[in-house]
């Protein structure tokens, strides 16, 4: 009898202390985290110029248009090529294609065609006059932007001061709390680029009539590459 009083005592004891036991486990710490962003913009001079010239070409026959629009491009390539030097200057082909023609009863009248060539690089005086050479072609558009590696040291650049913002804040932010200090948190960085683009659609100011061979004119502008640094921290 007295084996079976003290087991049930034991018993007890165990009963009442489980959940003390329990309420010290799962005790929620204090938390004192905040959230905060910085960004910073890093303006830089366009590097690299993308010029697109094209021609077309119409007729009854489709394998008659598709036929000059290879010759005619083949003609500016020829001659495209013989300036190419990369990364001063690249040539490509663009868009090649052909479409019917229909009159109002829906009936096949004829074909047209187009075909484009490309110039790419940061040698702007190279592709201008090239592009001004080219007599079977005219330029369609124009646009300026950033080259890689320009890219990336204004990335890089614009990075470290958005980072520099981050922490000067958060510092701030802890120091205005009373706090002495902080520990960093999940942080994330995201970067773009925004920059003007300037159309040439023009192509009938690409020559004067006193010089056929005559630069295209082209003027670069800026970009600006942003980054934004988002995250949060834990006061201490």
């Amino acid at each position: 009898m007295k084996n079976l009083m003290k087991s049930i005592v034991f018993g007890a004891l165990l009963i009442g202390a489980a959940p003390v036991f329990s309420q010290s486990m799962v005790q929620p710490l204090p938390s004192q985290r905040v959230s905060l962003s910085a960004s910073a913009t890093v303006q830089v001079p366009q590097d690299e110029l993308t010029l697109t010239l094209s021609t077309q070409r119409e007729g009854s026959n489709a394998q008659e248009v598709q036929t000059q629009l290879k010759t005619t491009l083949d003609a500016a390539l020829t001659l495209a090529r013989r300036q190419a030097q990369s990364p001063l200057m690249s040539v490509s082909t663009g868009r090649f294609g052909l479409s019917p023609r229909h009159d109002r009863n829906g009936k096949l009248v004829g074909w047209q065609g187009s075909a484009e060539l490309v110039l790419q690089g940061r040698d702007f005086v190279r592709i201008s006059q090239t592009a001004g050479q080219l007599q079977t072609l005219t330029v369609s558009s124009a646009s300026f932007g950033l080259s890689a590696q320009v890219r990336q040291e204004a990335q890089s650049q614009a990075q470290s001061q958005a980072i520099e913002q981050f922490q000067k804040s958060a510092a701030e932010i802890a120091k205005g709390f009373g706090f002495g200090g902080y520990t960093l948190g999940e942080v994330q960085i995201n970067a773009n680029q925004v920059g003007p683009v300037r159309p040439y659609m023009m192509a009938a100011s690409v020559r004067s009539a006193s010089d056929e061979t005559a630069p295209v004119p082209l003027e670069a502008g800026l970009s600006q590459v942003s980054v934004n640094v988002s995250g949060s921290v834990q006061l201490k």
